[in-house]
């Protein structure tokens, strides 16, 4: 299934089709060195100060007490990939999985899969990323206004997947509010050099009245990318990203609904068939001929995705209602060679209401309920997984008080879920979980610039469809997947101390943290073979997760010279089983550093990240050596006399050209990630 048009083709296209809207924003230009300060491009200045949205009550990054972090603004910009792990891969304690560029889902803390959930604005992203690892995340992350990190369990918010963490992308696509202006939005178009690859995206937000519009569009496209080793075959990509929101906004509330769509094809690196001659060093590699004809596996994905909104606010004794629903269409199509080879379908209904209610016994709080059905299919002969219902139903409270310098969280949540499984006499039993969760956090405001915070939570994750009734060769991971029926509800206990502090120019964030697990459920190796495949196996025992992240600003210098900043970062975690032995595909501990400069309308960075070697693995694992990675960042900013602005940036990523085998990818072994890339481009805003 080759990708249509050529890149150049594809790039002069997009070009010209915004070429009107980079003509309304140049029009008038002359001022490239103003200040800055319009809001729709403003990064702001501490992003630990925006308002986390992913719970109900308001707060900062600074104020709440489970760990967050938070990406907007020019930062947001400059950290945008083809996926959404990799868009938050440099966050002290975040990770990436990788199978190709596009696919990447964020790590936590060392969870990932089910236990780390993805949000669209606080509702499930309606994919099926966490049955396989091949399978993408269906939010495109160059359209999020902010993505927010939630690290540590989410449960007491999200139910029963977000044991680990949570990820929740804002993008807007529904207004909440009137726009700042009639008529705004953004451009912006990219090309790069490692895969070929060119992008645009137009957002459009307007207002008529009472009423508010919203409307983006996104198209990518790539080729086979480059590595120090070669061209990887079947790598290419392409994305199709659209959506459409309306509002009714009133001075105590809004109503809305919106409508998009995600579509995207790309390869699975590592699985062509019929190139063995091209294998060199294990490593299956492009020697530039045409392999149209073993095109291997390709995935066609197609999401459609339906929402409705709606608060109002000073309700009696609530301060406000909230009220999100969401209906999504998911169909993931696996080609080998060109033809259909298994379907994946999942159609997932889901419900939100939150009512943040008046002091009660001196706590500021939130009570919520959060209901959603999954109807899971997969036909063809690696269905590995077989088709399920799913249905679960949650309610949660959530309170925060404070006792002078002391304040103090609490938090209890309780769901039922529901397994029913097709054909449950040859593959299992239904199976029902209920599942509860509570914490609580104190912080200590020691001094205006010393904030100390220690956690406590119990957090529990029922199994999931494909833990339980796995069932066949899974083409992904290159194994045999047999899952549990017996397996049960995993349990972790986590406590984190936390400190944050400023002192000058200097700001610090640091936390360590443990966490107890009972009955954890992972994917393990045999060490057994079933037609020359390893066969892997769903089992149940304790383990430990211990680790720490610390992050550094530094505020170095701001004069003539311009204004300067310094970033250091660092993260580590050890993931073991209770009775002895490693957890698989644990991220690595890492180091990195990052040197800021601003000056008038220009701004550049440059920064390197150092993955440690992991040789703490799992039984049948093999060790990964460590890389380093640097990139680097240059943009140049020009507001116009019209009220409008642009700025013409230039990245580059891995600049020194490492081979890096990220240690969480099921691919390490075959597919490294890129090698030395440079992306141009143009933003506009208007």
């Amino acid at each position: 299934m080759p990708l249509p048009a050529p890149r150049s083709r594809l790039f002069l296209s997009l070009a010209l089709a915004l070429l009107p809207v980079v003509a309304l924003a140049a029009d008038g230009a002359g001022d490239a060195g103003s200040d800055q300060t319009d809001p729709r491009h403003a990064e702001p200045k501490t992003l630990q100060a925006v308002q986390v949205k992913a719970t109900p009550l308001p707060d900062t990054a600074d104020s709440l007490a489970v760990p967050v972090e938070v990406l907007a603004g020019e930062r947001l910009d400059a950290a945008k990939a083809s996926s959404l792990g990799e868009t938050v891969n440099k966050l002290p304690g975040v990770q990436s999985s990788y199978f190709g560029p596009g696919v990447g889902r964020p790590i936590v803390r060392g969870m990932d899969g089910a236990r780390v959930q993805v949000l669209s604005d606080g509702l499930d992203s309606g994919d099926v990323s966490t049955v396989s690892a091949d399978h993408a995340v269906t939010i495109e992350p160059f359209l999020a206004d902010q993505v927010e990190v939630l690290k540590g369990p989410a449960t007491l918010l999200y139910g029963s997947g977000a044991i680990g963490g949570a990820v929740n992308v804002i993008d807007g696509r529904i207004p909440e509010t009137l726009p700042a202006e009639p008529l705004q939005g953004r451009a912006e178009l990219r090309a790069g050099t490692v895969n070929d690859g060119a992008a645009g995206m137009l957002r459009v937000d307007g207002a008529a009245g009472d009423v508010a519009l919203h409307f983006d569009a996104l198209h990518r496209e790539t080729g086979d990318f480059d590595t120090p080793d070669g061209t990887i075959a079947n790598s290419a990509l392409r994305t199709d990203s659209a959506a459409l929101g309306v509002s009714w906004i009133g001075e105590r509330g809004f109503l809305g609904a919106g409508y998009s769509l995600y579509s995207t094809r790309y390869g699975v690196p590592g699985h062509e068939h019929g190139d063995e001659e091209h294998e060199e060093d294990g490593h299956d590699l492009d020697d530039g001929h045409d392999h149209e004809a073993h095109e291997g596996v390709r995935v066609v994905m197609d999401q459609r995705r339906g929402e409705v909104r709606g608060g109002i606010d000073r309700l009696g004794v609530f301060e406000s209602l909230r009220v999100k629903l969401a209906t999504t269409s998911y169909t993931h199509t696996e080609l080998e060679d060109g033809a259909v080879g298994t379907v994946f379908e999942n159609d997932s209904r889901e419900g939100r209401l939150e009512l943040v209610h008046q002091p009660l016994a001196g706590f500021d709080g939130a009570v919520g309920l959060q209901w959603s059905e999954r109807d899971f299919g997969a036909v063809g002969a690696e269905a590995f997984v077989p088709g399920s219902q799913s249905r679960d139903l949650g309610a949660f409270w959530i309170g925060k008080r404070h006792f002078g310098p002391f304040g103090l969280q609490l938090g209890l949540r309780h769901d039922r879920n529901r397994i029913d499984v097709d054909d449950a006499v040859a593959i299992g039993p239904d199976r029902r979980f209920d599942t509860t969760s509570g914490s609580l956090s104190l912080e200590w405001e020691a001094s205006e610039d010393l904030h100390l915070a220690l956690g406590f939570d119990r957090a529990q994750r029922s199994p999931t469809a494909e833990e339980l009734y796995s069932n066949g060769v899974h083409v992904a991971t290159g194994s045999v997947e047999h899952g549990d029926p017996a397996l049960d509800v995993e349990t972790a206990n986590r406590a984190e101390l936390g400190a944050h502090w400023h002192l000058g120019p200097l700001t610090l964030r640091a936390s360590v943290y443990r966490v107890a697990y009972d009955d954890f459920i992972y994917l393990a190796h045999t060490g057994t073979f079933d037609d020359e495949l390893p066969v892997q196996q769903w089992r149940q025992a304790d383990a430990r997760f211990t680790g720490g992240e610390a992050e550094l600003d530094w505020a170095l210098a701001d004069n003539a010279s311009g204004h300067w900043d310094l970033r250091l970062f660092g993260d580590l975690v050890r993931a073991k089983l209770a009775d002895g032995g490693n957890l698989p595909r644990i991220a690595p501990a890492r180091v990195g550093a990052e040197l800021r400069w601003e000056r008038d309308a220009l701004r550049a960075s440059l920064g390197a990240v150092r993955y440690m070697e992991q040789d703490r693995v799992a039984a049948f694992e093999t060790a990964t050596p460590g890389y380093t990675l640097v990139d680097a960042h240059v943009a140049w900013h020009a507001d116009t006399r019209g009220g409008n602005a642009w700025e013409v940036f230039l990245d580059g990523r891995n600049l020194l050209d490492s081979e890096a085998r990220p240690h969480t990818s099921f691919l390490k072994d075959l597919v490294p990630l890129p090698g030395r890339g440079i992306e141009a481009g143009v933003r506009v805003f208007f």
